[in-house]
């Protein structure tokens, strides 16, 4: 269990009864029916401003890119996060699909794990293209993507957390 105690939560003994229910120790887990993340898939306003950030500023190779087959003249692009990961985007030209917010159903953040030596390279690039960093909590910095997308550079390997096994 993580050490919380800085944060001032009410919510401690409703953590404890969600613990208790449904978090099995590892050994007495059932396997996962899934492989893996295949791909996430966003959305873009501009898909040259966004092969520029995730390619360009963060280094994240783009692996394809092709008209989305549900939407025509709409562009479906992929970068490599590792480990057989990708981070997908669409544009949908001519839809006013509005502004990015963070809404029930939506996505918070994008939390990618980098070598620390990448982190360090990654917050170097950040700050040589004018990027601010919001918010950094022990090995992660936040930032914001092109659209306004929050985005986690977490320097903690794959399954671990400042410091906690969250596999």
């Amino acid at each position: 269990m993580s050490d919380n105690s800085q944060l001032d939560s009410t919510r401690h003994d409703e953590w404890a009864e969600l613990r208790e229910r449904y978090l099995r120790p590892a050994g007495e887990r059932a396997p996962s029916t899934a492989r893996g993340l295949h791909h996430m898939a966003m959305i873009s306003t501009d898909v040259a401003a966004t092969i520029d950030f995730y390619q360009g500023v963060l280094g994240f190779p783009l692996t394809e890119l092709f008209e989305n087959r549900d939407y025509t003249d709409s562009t479906h692009f992929f970068f490599d996060i590792g480990n057989g990961n990708l981070l997908a985007f669409f544009d949908f030209p001519g839809l006013d699909l509005g502004q990015y917010a963070e809404v029930l159903g939506g996505i918070h953040h994008i939390a990618i794990s980098m070598t620390a030596q990448e982190h360090a390279t990654a917050r170097a690039s950040l700050e040589q293209h004018g990027i601010p960093i919001e918010f950094e909590h022990l090995t992660s910095i936040y930032l914001r993507g092109p659209d306004g997308e929050r985005v986690e550079l977490i320097s903690d390997p794959l399954g671990h957390m400042y410091g906690e096994d969250v596999n």
